[in-house]
Order: structure tokens, then C-alpha cells, then sequence
């Protein structure tokens, strides 16, 4: 009798496993529909403003991708969340403030050509500045925990993380800080800001330059050699450390030119900035950390929910709830899909 029991009892556990997958789909189908039939419902009330959110939920996205990466960058060559990025992040937007605002004094009174090289001039300083801050935090204070626990240096990121902060405060003040409006508010005949298009345009050709970077140079299939298996990689010559620090900078530079970028955005900045690389982070979870189209797909998406949370009328949530329903989706997507949308299952390392 109990045999009976036993053998009836398999095929409804063989079936759980589909039922539940079918039931995953379809509450996934019914979430979609309900989000395209609110967005239909905003988009023909009032068409302008959908645009003007859409266009914003870009900019976010664009800014989002520039630190996303840097995360996933670190991820993928030595499994590490650097939290301590975004306050690098911040430190891109302060340099952008003392260039542009205190030492070249733009303020959007002078010349296309000035202001032009004016804004290059203060990207670069950011990206450089970046670019040394970063390695130059995993050469202090990361390598040597590099083979302990994996606790040990994820907790060290936190605690850089409040130093680079602090030490913000400290330069710059406790309140916000920035520069005018440096850009024009429209660009010919567009009723679009000129300052949002230019931070999705300047943000294509970074993006570029990344994939070239890692897929054709000699340092990319280098950090890639290392990302698929460091020991290996070592016994082949290549440098290790030497690649996880210009892994590093790359990271770090792509920071700063994403602090140039939200300065010409939001022209405002503060210490505590840092906490947007939350946000970048989620980004990077989303597309699959590890992952760089993953990470730009994943930044794009929390961009456009934080704009049409923010900017859309119809039953929106409002401000308010954008930290929540971007953790919301972190964590949904730790539960249901921790590899992201784009990223592959991977077993742990030896």
C-alpha cells in the first residue's frame, strides 16, 4: 500500500516543475501586459510629455550604463562588487565642477567653441583623475586581499566607499555644489534639452571605444584571458595584476566621463552622490553582472522605469517610490533569475 502511495505521488512531482515555470510565464505575461497597457494610457493622454519622459529615461540610462560598467568590468575579471564605485562616480563630478565651473568659469555666456573645449577639457581631467583614483584603490587596499575570504574585500569597498565620501565633505562642503547651465536648452528646432541629447550622443562613442578596447587590443584579450581563468592566464605570461589594475582605470575612466556627463545634466552635485551607483549596480544585475551589453540593456531599463515613475501622470507612483521599485527589481531578479537577462548560469570557482 505504501508503494502504491510512493509511485502515485511521482508524476504530480514531475509535473510541479512545469506547472510552476507555466505559472512564472504567465504572471510575467500578465505584468508585461499591464505595463504596455499603462504606457499606451500615458502616451495618449499626453503624447509631448511621454516624449520628454522618454527622452529623460534615456539620459538616465546612458548615465546608469557609464558606472553599470565599471561595475560588471570589475565582476567579470575577479568577481569582486566594488561599492566603493560609485562614490568614484562622484568624485568625476566634483573634478567636472572645479574645471569647469571654478577655474574655467563657464556658465553657458560664452561661445559654442569655448564652451565646446571647455567641457572636453573638464571631461578629461575627470576621466584622468578617475583613472589614477581607482587603481589606485585596488593597489592599496584590494590586492592583498585578493585569495582572502570573499567577505574581506567587499566589506573593504564599503568602508573606501565612506573614506572617498568623507573626504568629499570635507573638500567640498556639505551642500550641494555646480556649475550653471552650460549648455542651451534647445537644440534647432527641437522643443527637446540640448543637454539630454548630448549626454546619450557623448555616451555612444564611450561605449564604442570600450567594446574595441576589450574585444580587439592586446590588453582587452588580456582581461578577458585573466577573467576566464587567472592562473591560467598567468602561466601563459600575461600579467595579472597589471591587467586587474588597467581593469580598473578602464573602469575609472568611464566613471569620470559619466560625472562630466550628470554635471552638464543635472549641473548639480554633493558628497553623498554616491549612492546613484546603487542604482548602477541594479543596472548591472538586471543585464547580468559580467556581462557589458548586459549591463547597458539593464542600465537603459532602470533608467526608463525611474523616468516614467518620476515624469508620467496617470497612476504613476511618483519619486517617493523609485528606490523601492528599483530594489524591488533587484530582488525579483536575484530570486527568479540571478544571472540576468543577458548573463549565463556559471558554477563557482574552485
Amino acid at each position: 500500500m505504501a508503494t502504491d502511495t510512493h509511485t502515485a505521488r511521482r508524476p504530480v512531482l514531475a509535473v510541479l516543475p512545469r506547472v510552476t515555470g507555466l505559472l512564472n510565464r504567465a504572471v510575467t505575461i500578465a505584468l508585461l501586459a499591464l505595463l504596455v497597457f499603462w504606457l499606451a494610457v500615458n502616451f495618449v493622454q499626453g503624447p509631448g510629455q511621454f516624449g520628454s519622459v522618454l527622452l529623460i529615461g534615456f539620459t538616465n540610462g546612458a548615465l546608469y550604463a557609464l558606472i553599470a560598467l565599471g561595475y560588471t568590468l570589475v565582476y567579470g575579471i575577479i568577481e569582486l562588487i566594488n561599492f566603493a564605485h560609485g562614490d568614484v562616480f562622484m568624485w568625476g563630478t566634483m573634478i567636472t565642477v572645479s574645471i569647469a565651473g571654478t577655474r574655467l568659469g563657464l556658465d553657458g555666456s560664452q561661445s559654442g567653441i569655448v564652451t565646446f573645449f571647455g567641457v572636453l577639457a573638464a571631461m578629461v581631467g575627470a576621466m584622468v583623475f578617475c583613472g589614477i583614483l581607482n587603481p589606485t584603490i585596488e593597489r592599496v587596499a584590494l590586492r592583498r586581499l585578493r585569495n582572502a575570504p570573499r567577505l574581506a574585500p567587499l566589506i573593504t569597498t564599503l568602508g573606501i566607499s565612506y573614506i572617498l565620501s568623507n573626504a568629499a565633505q570635507f573638500f567640498y562642503g556639505p551642500n550641494y555644489t555646480g556649475v550653471g547651465a552650460i549648455l542651451p536648452s534647445n537644440i534647432l528646432f527641437l522643443d527637446w534639452p540640448a543637454k539630454s541629447l548630448i549626454v546619450i550622443l557623448a555616451t555612444i562613442p564611450l561605449l564604442l571605444a570600450l567594446t574595441y578596447v576589450v574585444r580587439r587590443t592586446r590588453q582587452g584579450k588580456a582581461m578577458r584571458a585573466v577573467a576566464q581563468d587567472m592562473d591560467a592566464a598567468r602561466m601563459m605570461g600575461v600579467d595579472v595584476d597589471r591587467t586587474i589594475s588597467f581593469t580598473f582605470a578602464l573602469a575609472g575612466i568611464l566613471a569620470g566621463a559619466g560625472g562630466t556627463l550628470y554635471v552638464l545634466e543635472i549641473t548639480t552635485t554633493r558628497y553623498d552622490l554616491g549612492q546613484i551607483g546603487l542604482l548602477a549596480f541594479t543596472a548591472a544585475v538586471l543585464g547580468g553582472i559580467g556581462n557589458l551589453t548586459g549591463a547597458t540593456l539593464g542600465a537603459l531599463i532602470i533608467g526608463l522605469i525611474q523616468a516614467f515613475n518620476e515624469g508620467l501622470s496617470w497612476h504613476a507612483p511618483g519619486e517617493q517610490w523609485t528606490t523601492s521599485i528599483v530594489f524591488s527589481i533587484l530582488i525579483l531578479i536575484l530570486v527568479f533569475r540571478p544571472q540576468g537577462l543577458l548573463g549565463q548560469p556559471e558554477a563557482d570557482r574552485a
